[in-house]
C-alpha cells in the first residue's frame, strides 16, 4: 500500500510540474539535454581501444617497463619505417596483455612471465613463441634502509625480513608480470602478506616507484624501469639483486589468427622476426649503455644466441 502511494504522489508531482511548464514561457530557453546540433563542438580525442578499433596498424600489447623504460621509443620507429605501417602500443601489466591476447584484442605480445607465456601457448591461444631479452628484478627501497636488508642475496630471506619488521611495502598489485614474480617470492618465504603495511597499489612500475619514493617504502621493481626512473630523481636505492630468482625474461608472442579475421598474423610474424634478428639484438644491447654504462635489456634470442 504504501509503495502504491509513493507512486501515485510522484505522479501528482510530475503532473504538477507539466501543468507549470505549460504555463510558463519558455520559447527562449533551449533544453539543458538538447543537441546543440548548430554549434559545432570539439572533438573528443578516441580513447586507446577505439583508436585501434579496425586499424591497418599492428597492435603490440606490452608490459608497462617496455614502454617506461624508453626501450620501445628507441627500438619502433625502425619497424614502423621498415614495415610501413604504425604500431599501436597498449601498455600494461602482463597478465592484462595475454588477457587482450587470449580475447584477440592484440595481434601480438611483448611480455614478461614465462610459465604465464606457455600456458598461453599450450592453451592454442598465441601461434608462435620466441625468446627476446631479458633484464632482473630488484629490491628498492629507502637510502636509510631501515629494514636492514642491504646487501642480502636471497631474496626471500629479505622479504621475510621486510615482514618481520612490518616495513612499507608497495605492491604492484595488478597481475603483471612484476607482481607474479613479487608473489613467487612472497611464497618461497612462506609469507602471505597483509596488514597495513603491505600497500597493493593496482598500478604500473612508474607508478609504484613514485610511490615508495613518496612513502619511503620498499617495493620489488624490473631494473630497467628502476633505472630510468631513477634520472627523474627517485630517493630509491637498489638493496638486494643477484639473487638467480629474480630473472626476467621477455618472450613475444604471434596470437592465433583463429581469433578472428581482423589478427594480422604476418604482420605479427614480421615483427617477431624483425625484434629476433641480430641488428635489432645489437640495437636493444645498446640501449642505456650512454645513460648507465650498462644495457637496460640483454639480448636472448635464438639468432643472438647461435651468433658467432
Amino acid at each position: 500500500m504504501i509503495k502504491k502511494l509513493r507512486i501515485w504522489l510522484e505522479l501528482l508531482l510530475l503532473a504538477s510540474l507539466v501543468l507549470t511548464s505549460c504555463a510558463t514561457p519558455q520559447a527562449t530557453t533551449a533544453p539543458t539535454n538538447a543537441p546543440e546540433e548548430s554549434t559545432p563542438t570539439e572533438a573528443v580525442e578516441p580513447t586507446e581501444a577505439e583508436s585501434t578499433t579496425g586499424s591497418e596498424n599492428l597492435i603490440l600489447a606490452t608490459t608497462t617497463s617496455t614502454d617506461d623504460s624508453g626501450l620501445l621509443d628507441f627500438i619502433l620507429p625502425d619497424f614502423e619505417s621498415e614495415a610501413g605501417v604504425g604500431v599501436d602500443v597498449i601498455a600494461v601489466g602482463t597478465g592484462q596483455a595475454i588477457t587482450l591476447g587470449e580475447d584477440g584484442n592484440a595481434d601480438v605480445l611483448l611480455v614478461h612471465a614465462r610459465s604465464r607465456e606457455d600456458e598461453f601457448m599450450a592453451a592454442g591461444h598465441g601461434a608462435r613463441r620466441e625468446d627476446v631479452m631479458y633484464n632482473d628484478f630488484v629490491i628498492v627501497g629507502p637510502p636509510d634502509d631501515p629494514a636492514g636488508i642491504k646487501g642480502m642475496t636471497d631474496a626471500a630471506e629479505a622479504f621475510a625480513k621486510l615482514a618481520e619488521k612490518e616495513a612499507v611495502f608497495v605492491s604492484r598489485g595488478d597481475d603483471s608480470g612484476t607482481h607474479t614474480k613479487e608473489l613467487s617470492v612472497w611464497k618461497a618465504a612462506g609469507i602471505e602478506p597483509a596488514g597495513s603495511w603491505y600497500v597493493s597499489a593496482g598500478q604500473g612500475m612508474s607508478e609504484v616507484l613514485t610511490m615508495a619514493s613518496e612513502q619511503q617504502a620498499y617495493t620489488l621493481s624490473d631494473r630497467a624501469t628502476y633505472l630510468a626512473r631513477s634520472l627523474e630523481g627517485l630517493d630509491l636505492v637498489i638493496l638486494v639483486e643477484g639473487d638467480p630468482v629474480l630473472f626476467n625474461p621477455y618472450g613475444v608472442i604471434a596470437v592465433n589468427p583463429d581469433k578472428g579475421p581482423h589478427i594480422k598474423a604476418d604482420l605479427a610474424n614480421q615483427f617477431i622476426d624483425w625484434i629476433v634478428s641480430l641488428p635489432v639484438q645489437e640495437k636493444i644491447a645498446g640501449f642505456g649503455m650512454d645513460k648507465f654504462g650498462q644495457s637496460l635489456f640483454i639480448p636472448d634470442s635464438l639468432a643472438w644466441r647461435d651468433a658467432p
